[in-house]
């Protein structure tokens, strides 16, 4: 049977959308939003009718009768800690999103306008593996301070996904596999996958790990501390160092890897040599990773936007190859594993989860 799915996967400054006629992907859009634009919104939540409006103008545009969809999906934000799979939009999931329970996120956005588009049309509105899955194991929580607990936050949708996909591409049951997912976006992170289960990874979105295209990844805390206290910087200041305007664009002035690429080729010194301080450090987390693993390790999977580029990819195989074989898999397939995910609760392969 058709099932014909909306998929909504807001990023930081711009909106992916998708229909979906059961696996095959019929249209997709990015629609960039002008980061002026954006700047004129104080919170997250702020931008919800803006950007609802840009989806239904490209909707109109691209003459998509709404009333012939099945089900609405959205990227799911950073919500309370949660099992992986798929999930029913409530109210109590909105409630949370709208009140940035766990912090401001474009993904918060996508539940609140999947379901309003769902919602008059009696549909259900899905979410699938949201950035908060967690599935650490309690070694892993614990910090050298008392007060502060590691929180699993991560590209659970594209490393599940991914994962998945590489399991399959092994001729293996992915909970039979131990893998290394390092996901390379605009932010990184590095999964253990312990035979089905992410039980060790970096948060990505808060000070730990690697350094990113636009994020610090984890910093020395006394230098930290002293900037924090020492008058100069406001919090909304050192927050933005760590996430927007940290890692390699407080170096080099832009996050866009096709533009540091372009000047590492063009033989930018600067470009070249923070390129290799992120793959250094993003082999590093892998090595630790394969620690929790004990090293028994089955694959490491190279996963997001820069796993395009061979020089970077190269990289970091030159430094753990020697652990497992590494395996390739550039882009993210987000609004593939969000259709994915729907359609494993419409064929009743998998029960819909319920947040509360």
């Amino acid at each position: 049977m058709t099932q014909l799915l909306l998929i909504i996967n807001p990023g930081s400054t711009s909106t992916k959308v998708a229909l979906f006629e059961n696996q095959t992907q019929l249209i997709k859009k990015t629609i960039n939003h002008d980061p002026v634009t954006l700047k004129q919104f104080k919170r997250m939540i702020d931008q919800y009718d803006f950007r609802k409006q840009t989806i239904l103008d490209f909707l109109k545009e691209s003459n998509v009768n709404l009333n012939h969809l099945t089900a609405v999906v959205g990227r799911g934000g950073l919500l309370k800690p949660l099992a992986s799979g798929t999930y029913l939009v409530n109210d109590q999931m909105k409630q949370d999103l709208q009140n940035a329970i766990r912090g401001e996120h474009a993904s918060n956005l996508g539940a609140l306008i999947a379901s309003a588009i769902a919602e008059p049309l009696h549909i259900p509105a899905y979410i699938v593996d949201p950035v908060v899955v967690d599935e650490m194991h309690d070694l892993a929580r614990y910090t050298g301070m008392k007060d502060i607990q590691r929180v699993s936050t991560f590209h659970a949708l594209n490393q599940k996904a991914v994962a998945k996909r590489a399991a399959l591409d092994m001729g293996k049951p992915y909970d039979s596999l131990n893998l290394i997912v390092a996901h390379l976006g605009g932010g990184i992170s590095v999964g253990s996958h312990q035979k089905g289960k992410v039980i060790d990874v970096n948060n990505a979105l808060d000070g730990d790990g690697p350094m990113s295209p636009e994020r610090s990844g984890s910093v020395p805390l006394g230098p930290l501390y002293r900037m924090c206290f020492s008058g100069q910087y406001t919090l909304d200041q050192i927050k933005r160092m760590n996430y927007g305007e940290g890692g390699m664009v407080a170096y080099l002035g832009t996050n866009d890897g096709i533009e540091i690429m372009k000047k590492i080729k063009s033989g930018d010194e600067l470009a070249s040599k923070i390129h290799e301080v992120m793959c250094y450090q993003i082999s590093k987390e892998i090595g630790a990773a394969s620690t929790v693993l004990k090293g028994q390790v089955d694959a490491i999977i190279l996963t997001g936007g820069f796993a395009y580029n061979t020089l970077t990819t190269d990289l970091i195989k030159s430094r753990v190859d020697f652990i497992a074989p590494v395996l390739i898999y550039p882009g993210e397939d987000e609004m593939l594993a969000l259709a994915e995910g729907a359609l494993r609760v419409i064929h009743h392969e998998e029960e819909v989860k319920v947040y509360a």
